[in-house]
């Protein structure tokens, strides 16, 4: 049985999908964008973009009842693989200890044209 999971903390899903869904006490997040969620405002710069990408992914785990603590696997999309070591300086701050296997792939355009998302897999 699934469980869909959903925040005003993190931003709204933008389209027909859910922000994360629970399964077997796993979490399985959407794509999570750098947009700040009380304004729909989107901060300016890699730096400043993932620390809100990441904090907001961090804000729908602690509503599914987890934490960047229990992530297994993370998928991060960024616009530009120069930016590469500033986004794991950001990532750094959140993950910390056991890292999760993490795939990360540049990419051509982002949603909202950011420039960077992060999906997650997490155990609850």
């Amino acid at each position: 049985m699934k469980k869909i999971i959903s925040t005003d903390k993190a931003p709204a899903a933008i389209g027909p999908y859910s922000q994360a869904i629970e399964v077997n006490g796993m979490i399985y997040t959407s794509g999570i964008i750098p947009v700040v969620p009380s304004t729909g405002e989107i901060p300016q710069g890699i730096e400043a973009q993932a620390d809100q990408a990441i904090g907001n992914l961090a804000a729908l785990l602690k509503e599914a009842g987890t934490s960047t603590e229990n992530v297994v696997k993370t998928t991060v999309f960024i616009k530009d693989m120069n930016d590469f070591a500033k986004v794991n300086e950001i990532y750094a701050k959140y993950f910390v200890g056991m890292y999760p296997a993490r795939s990360c792939v540049e990419v051509a355009r982002l949603p909202k044209d950011v420039l960077i998302e992060i999906e997650a897999v997490a155990v609850k």
